[in-house]
């Protein structure tokens, strides 16, 4: 999975991610070249179009319009097609499809041709939660185990893992199970594999004590909604959600959509067949930007739709809650990460900066990229989708959101400039020796060298197998505002908070827009181990690795198996350094366990590895084994 990053994000301006790591982690703060021009630009084809009177002069929709059609005119943009609805009070003021929805056959995007929603599924996944709340089936606090028995991981506190936790990425449940998660046919056994590969995981946090963004606390819904009802995720949802509110075009993919019923996604300029995700709770939903304004008007309404009760108006208000409070470690990039129960954010940063609150869900899948918003005191709400990742969703649901806002009176200017001098040096009493060394993540690591000029260095680990500048950022100075810049770069900075212990790295970027900055967690400094790698996984480094489980139907088939290699960074001897990204410490002689505790996007997604004999081999060195990460299966390359 891909996600594109904005450039002023010094986690993102070299570390490329791959098209693995969506559903959801275009909400990270990292993400979108936000648009900058309005103006020019061909459509790349229209689409069709519904207005009311209100938005034939609207404002807000001539700038979202003109800013779409820009970016499907870039040259060498990914993206075909975008589809996008507004509402204002209780009607859908606009809707419109731009591109191609099948380029081959010059098949033009229409409002009403589904896309892929990805993680923009867990406001369904947490409705259903909220709706069997309602009806007495659970509570928030109570634990999973009481209402799920087959539940098990290996880390004895996972029984201390509450509903809430589930829905608010507060679970300690390792990350997201990739394997087939991503297809172009219904790959059966999806849900069973994912609660297989957590009965072997460890906690990556003890439950509570920090808020990681996690995919599979969502999927665990799904046997939890059977478990409650008797009835499937997918059939609760339909009879519960889609149906009451309407939502006819929304729904999982059980089976093949009708061609031409569907935006086609693409793959570096080849047109796929639908996309279909078998993780339906936390990102497998599919839908139409107007269907998702149903969705809105449920928020706007409190829990009610045309008069009809959906869910109760004190679990829309739950929902929108910052989950803050109900963690132990404070996010030191809090301001960029303020999610409620389901929603990526409470308080939008960019609607924020215009003195307005807005919910918000972003959803990505391996091809879409979604953005759902709702104000809701002047009641506006807004989805895009569109098959590429490089059309700025983000931006474009800020700009029109707060241009609408402006238009119905609900604030008087846009927000003004945040950009500013990068601030003066002064003498630093800071100790950089304290703050150099290794920053571990999810994705590749970071190095801070010490230049011992009272200057230092950010480096990340390449593609290549070396460290290497991090691109545009030169050698950063404390600066007298306490944070550290670069004389070569105004648009970010860095700062290194230590939160009850855990040493971090924060980014703070000013957005596209430059209406507000935005705080990026970067990774957790590890500190140096006293003893070497053991014997056992000192014989496996340098060893490579090919996935051979994943199914032919999965999106494998594009990017090709997965790979590893198991090694070891020479500056922080003794621990496994897995598939050139990850930094893992010793359990024993076949395992290897997860490092880092960081709030936010950087600390989701974290592996464990076991070395499992091959079936029928005995238990001894010299023995074929296999490497497992997850559910993943892998065997060593020769």
């Amino acid at each position: 999975m891909t996600a594109t990053h904005d450039p002023a994000s010094l986690h993102a301006s070299s570390l490329r991610m791959s098209r693995r790591h969506c559903l959801g982690l275009a909400t990270a703060g990292l993400v979108a070249p936000l648009l900058q021009a309005c103006g020019g630009g061909d459509s790349n084809g229209g689409g069709a179009a519904s207005l009311s009177a209100d938005s034939s002069s609207s404002e807000a929709v001539r700038w979202c319009r003109e800013a779409i059609q820009a970016a499907l005119g870039k040259s060498g943009s990914a993206t075909t097609a975008i589809s996008v609805a507004m509402l204002a009070e209780d009607r859908v003021i606009w809707r419109e499809a731009f591109g191609l929805a099948d380029r081959e056959r010059g098949l033009l995007a229409t409002p009403d041709m589904r896309v892929n929603i990805g993680s923009v599924s867990k406001m369904f996944a947490t409705l259903a939660v909220m709706i069997l709340r309602d009806r007495g089936k659970l509570a928030l606090e109570q634990p999973v185990v009481e209402l799920l028995p087959s539940f098990r991981m290996l880390s004895p506190n996972y029984t201390r893992i509450t509903v809430r936790h589930l829905v608010s990425h507060a679970s300690g449940v390792p990350g997201t199970n990739y394997r087939n998660a991503f297809g172009f046919a219904p790959v059966p056994g999806y849900l069973q594999d994912t609660m297989d590969a957590l009965s072997q995981s460890h906690l990556k946090h003890e439950p509570g004590e920090l808020s990681v963004y996690c995919n599979d606390g969502f999927t665990l819904v799904e046997p939890l909604v059977r478990e409650l009802t008797g009835k499937s995720f997918t059939d609760f949802v339909q009879q519960e959600i889609f149906d009451p509110l309407g939502m006819s075009l929304s729904g999982y993919p059980l089976g093949y959509l009708p061609e031409g019923t569907f935006v086609h996604p693409y793959y570096e300029g080849q047109r796929q067949p639908q996309e279909m995700m078998p993780c339906h709770a936390t990102g497998g939903a599919f839908s139409t930007p107007t269907d998702l304004l149903k969705l809105a008007r449920l928020f706007l309404d409190q829990g009610t739709y045309q008069g009809r009760r959906i869910v109760s108006a004190d679990a829309i208000r739950e929902m929108g809650v910052d989950q803050a409070a109900y963690v132990r470690i404070a996010n030191p990039a809090a301001s960029s990460t303020t999610w409620g129960l389901g929603w990526d954010d409470v308080r939008e940063q960019g609607v924020a900066a215009g003195g307005l609150q807005a919910w918000q869900k972003g959803g990505d899948s391996f091809f879409f990229a979604s953005r759902f918003i709702v104000l809701p005191e002047p009641r506006l709400a807004m989805m895009i989708s569109g098959n590429g990742f490089d059309y700025g969703a983000v931006a474009l649901v800020q700009g029109a959101m707060l241009r609408a806002a402006q238009e119905r009176g609900a604030i008087k200017a846009l927000p003004p400039s945040m950009a500013r001098a990068v601030p003066p040096v002064v003498s630093s009493s800071a100790d950089i020796s304290k703050l150099a060394g290794i920053y571990a993540s999810e994705s590749r690591p970071l190095q801070v060298l010490d230049n011992g000029d009272g200057s230092l260095r950010l480096n990340v680990w390449s593609p290549a197998g070396r460290w290497e500048p991090v691109a545009g950022i030169g050698d950063m100075r404390e600066r007298s505002d306490g944070a550290w810049w670069s004389d070569e770069y105004a648009s970010a900075y860095i700062r290194f908070p230590t939160v009850k212990g855990h040493p971090y790295m924060v980014s703070h970027a000013l957005s596209g827009s430059q209406q507000y900055w935005a705080g990026t967690m970067l990774g957790e400094r590890l500190p140096p181990l006293d003893a070497p790698l053991p014997d056992a996984w000192r014989a496996r480094v340098g060893s490579r690795w090919v996935c051979t489980n994943e199914s032919p139907d999965s999106t494998a088939r594009l990017e090709g198996a997965r790979t590893g290699r198991i090694g070891e960074l020479k500056e922080l001897p003794g621990y496994i350094f897995w598939a050139d990204k990850q930094l893992l410490r010793v359990i024993d002689d076949h395992t290897a366990g997860m490092t880092v505790e960081i709030p936010g996007f950087a600390g989701r997604d974290l592996v464990e590895l076991r070395m499992v004999p091959v079936q029928g081999a005995a238990s001894s060195p010299g023995q074929p084994e296999e490497l497992h990460e997850g559910s993943f299966v892998f065997i060593a390359q020769s």
